[in-house]
């Protein structure tokens, strides 16, 4: 790519590069790499052959972006792609500079960590393939009845939209959503239903309602990667129980019960996050026969329940609201940008959540929610969720066949929803895999990021949805071999 001998006659000057050969890095616009992952590529290989030392400060973002012909936006990314490798680090107004590598150690990895994920993920210029993100491609969203919603609202309603809203939320959507629980046989009335800011926000309140700080929490061996850090952050204990198969494993689940006398145990019943797995109505009887004998409220974070099929049942079905707080979402199907989630439970939890809910928040935004109420009652919902189904099961169906292909194991064949859970055959450095991942512009998400404290894991989550692409099967192969 470059040489540096003939680099290293570069001078650097306090503002930046003063280069008499390659001074800045030459994107190619044609190639199939992102100027984000061309410009890192260049910058990192300078650091590393010591053609940029430790303490050189890099041209301001403005000045990088106009050497390069690109956006200033373009460059922020960069500079922050390189400060996840530990190659440089931000210093305020004073700019980017080079901390590393040190001389005589190991080339630096990126910290791949649950915040790595989600911050990788979200950036303007992410990998090409998102093999390991957590949601739905735009053309599987619902975004066009988003937008009929909005071009429905009058400008009287949509002015009442902007101020504040009922704290319960919507009364049209929590009706909605008391028909949809109905037809999954969970019984519950409209003011057990408290609309919140996303799922995120329902499971915090539940939680902030039902434990103290110090309380040991029980959840999944692996689950969702950002709840964990939530609990801790609320200075809560956590204790994990493994996922399986069929569901959390019961016996465990009573041993920890008995060990930690827990108030609540945190599961996803449907369509779990990451290994896809539903929970067997065996292992739900088994859980709910556990929580009622120890006094443990059972919180089911289903809010990919839209995505199982009708006749799946649940922890909220077959126990009741009295002995479990059921949270769903509509952002997995409608849109992520609407975070709009609603927590179903006994009518005095409901009162409790909705003080804590005033008490932080006040209310949730109207406007959102009246989009996502116009939505599922406009009778293209449930077709639209139909056609999603069918979508994600061919989806599973042709990911999964690849992946075996390419010589990964599955843990599971999920029916529908958008995860696989898979590995090597072998056991692998995963982390410096997934770094190696990013140097092709393919997201992975190793399975530590899955695990209560990030313990060891040799498996890795693929969203199907975003993972049927020849590169990534052709990286994949190419690494088991």
């Amino acid at each position: 790519m470059y040489n540096p001998a003939a680099l290293r006659e570069t001078v650097l000057i306090g503002t930046g590069f003063s280069m008499t050969s390659s001074p800045f890095p030459n994107p190619d616009r044609r190639s199939h790499t992102p100027l984000v992952g061309q410009i890192g590529q260049d910058l990192e290989d300078r650091i590393r052959s010591g053609v940029l030392r430790r303490g050189e400060r890099l041209p301001s973002i403005r000045r990088m972006a106009r050497q390069c012909g690109v956006s200033t936006i373009t460059i922020a990314n960069t500079y922050l792609r390189l400060a996840g490798t530990g190659l440089v680090e931000s210093r305020g107004t004073r700019g980017y500079f080079v901390i590393g590598p040190e001389r005589g150690t190991p080339m630096l990895q990126r910290s791949i960590d649950s915040m790595w994920l989600l911050q990788h993920a979200y950036e303007d210029e992410a990998p090409v393939i998102k093999a390991g993100c957590g949601w739905l491609p735009s053309d599987m969203l619902f975004t066009s009845a988003a937008r009929r919603a909005l071009t429905e609202l009058s400008p009287q309603k949509l002015a009442a939209m902007l101020e504040y809203g009922n704290p319960y939320g919507h009364a049209g959507l929590r009706h909605n959503i008391r028909q949809m629980l109905a037809r999954r046989d969970i019984a519950c009335t409209e003011s057990s239903i408290i609309l919140t800011h996303g799922a995120s926000q329902a499971l915090e309140l539940a939680v902030r309602c039902l434990s103290t700080r110090g309380d040991t929490i029980l959840v999944e061996d692996p689950g969702y990667c950002n709840l964990y850090p939530a609990l801790q952050a609320l200075g809560l204990q956590i204790a994990s129980i493994p996922r399986l198969r069929d569901g959390p494993c019961p016996e465990q689940l009573e041993r920890m019960v008995r060990r930690y006398q827990p108030r609540l145990f945190i599961t996803t019943s449907i369509l779990h996050n990451p290994t896809g797995t539903c929970s067997t109505a065996r292992n739900m009887h088994d859980v709910l026969r556990i929580a009622r004998q120890h006094d443990v409220t059972v919180i089911e974070d289903d809010i990919f329940l839209d995505l199982a099929p009708d006749g799946q049942q649940t922890l909220s079905q077959l126990g009741g609201l009295n002995a479990v707080i059921h949270i769903g979402s509509f952002s997995k199907t409608i849109g992520p940008g609407l975070r709009v989630g609603y927590v179903a439970c006994a009518p005095d939890t409901a009162q409790r959540i909705l003080r804590q809910k005033m008490a932080s928040n006040l209310t949730t935004a109207p406007l959102n929610e009246e989009i996502v109420h116009n939505i599922v009652s406009s009778g293209l919902y449930r077709p639209h969720l139909a056609h999603l189904r069918e979508s994600l099961m061919r989806a599973q169906a042709r990911v999964c066949t690849r992946l075996e292909q390419a010589g990964m194991q599955l843990y599971f064949h999920p029916a529908g929803g958008m995860f696989a859970w898979a590995r090597f055959g072998t056991d692998r450095d995963v982390r410096a895999l997934a770094e190696r991942a990013c140097s092709y512009d393919i997201m992975l998400a190793p399975g530590h990021l899955f695990r209560p404290d990030e313990q060891p894991s040799q498996w890795f989550r693929f969203n199907v949805a975003h993972s049927d692409n020849p590169r990534l099967f052709d990286f994949l192969g190419r690494m088991t071999g």
